[in-house]
């Protein structure tokens, strides 16, 4: 799979973030020539962005893109890069910032597919566009594993956005044939991420300061490690039988929030206290992934499971936060 990618030209957006800096490293692993999207501004003869994951790679890259995503300047500056392959994963991806801004929410994660829609169907030369959605489109589930037929029941601000750039982009390769191919990644974590529950219960554990969880700990979802999510990746954005398609990518088996604090202590030797406190604005009970058709498409399954993924991020987290 990774020898497609050699010497491809790929653009991703958001390649700066947790997922985005991960699949990075993979396709400048695999040869491919990368170019990147991240947030900052452009003036005469001065380009300013700060990067933080992949800094250490900065000079590999073919090109450094900087702007906002959610304008339609940055239609002329993919362009003007014209890569094979775009990899969009630019967006506002922390659920609680969209409940006081929605609207900036709604500008980057909707208006910042449109604009990478619209540079393909105005560049020949790009061949595919991966388009990141979220797990968080289904929202009040209906019980069982979610398949890719499951409604949409998106219960914050962040999730409308997502459910809206996801039909976007089906609805643009209906109509106008454009070769998206969309993600649908269940919770992933791994090193470098920052917010969400594991991360966070993780460096308060080495710290041994207390996991507060919110509401009874029931609540569910089905966790994936970032390796595999990556591997979906590229899988999206190499098969011929993802365009056109939405696609779920996790696990198959949705674990307890109690059950993550109470195995991170445990990996990581830690005295932290576990307390319960009020419930979380819009939380989902249970998020169960069904990835029967990435395997019957692509013969995707995940190979990480919870306790040596938990055993990886804590061992990152130990050499690399305290």
């Amino acid at each position: 799979m990774t020898g497609f990618y050699k010497n491809k030209r790929i653009l991703i957006t958001g390649a700066d973030g947790f997922m985005g800096s991960h699949l990075t490293e993979r396709l400048l692993e695999a040869g491919a020539k990368v170019s990147i999207y991240v947030r900052g501004n452009s003036t005469i003869g001065t380009t300013q962005y700060n990067l933080k994951n992949v800094k250490s790679l900065e000079k590999r890259f073919e090109d450094i893109i900087t702007g906002d995503i959610g304008s339609p300047d940055c239609r002329v500056l993919v362009k003007k890069n014209c890569p094979d392959i775009i990899f969009h994963l630019a967006a506002d991806a922390y659920v609680p910032n969209s409940f006081t801004h929605p609207l900036e929410v709604m500008e980057t994660n909707v208006l910042g597919t449109l604009n990478m829609l619209h540079a393909v169907m105005e560049t020949k030369c790009i061949k595919r566009i991966v388009s990141t959605s979220s797990s968080e489109i289904y929202g009040m589930t209906i019980g069982g594993g979610i398949n890719e037929e499951h409604p949409l029941y998106p219960s914050s601000p962040y999730a409308a956005s997502k459910v809206a750039a996801d039909r976007y982009c089906y609805a643009y390769w209906n109509t106008y044939h454009i070769p998206v191919a969309i993600i649908r990644p269940f919770n992933t974590y791994g090193p470098r991420h920052t917010y969400d529950v594991i991360p966070k219960f993780i460096e308060l554990a080495l710290k041994s300061e207390t996991l507060m969880i919110h509401g009874d700990g029931k609540q569910s979802r089905d966790f994936t490690y970032v390796d595999d999510m990556i591997d979906a990746f590229l899988v999206m954005g190499s098969h011929h039988r993802a365009v056109g398609k939405a696609v779920n990518f996790g696990t198959g088996k949705d674990i307890s929030i109690n059950y993550i604090a109470k195995k991170i202590k445990e990996i990581s030797g830690s005295s932290s206290r576990i307390i319960h406190t009020s419930d979380r604005t819009a939380q989902v009970r249970r998020l169960n992934c069904d990835y029967s058709l990435a395997k019957k498409l692509f013969g995707w399954r995940p190979k990480v499971d919870i306790y040596e993924g938990l055993r990886r991020n804590i061992e990152w987290a130990r050499k690399n936060l305290i």
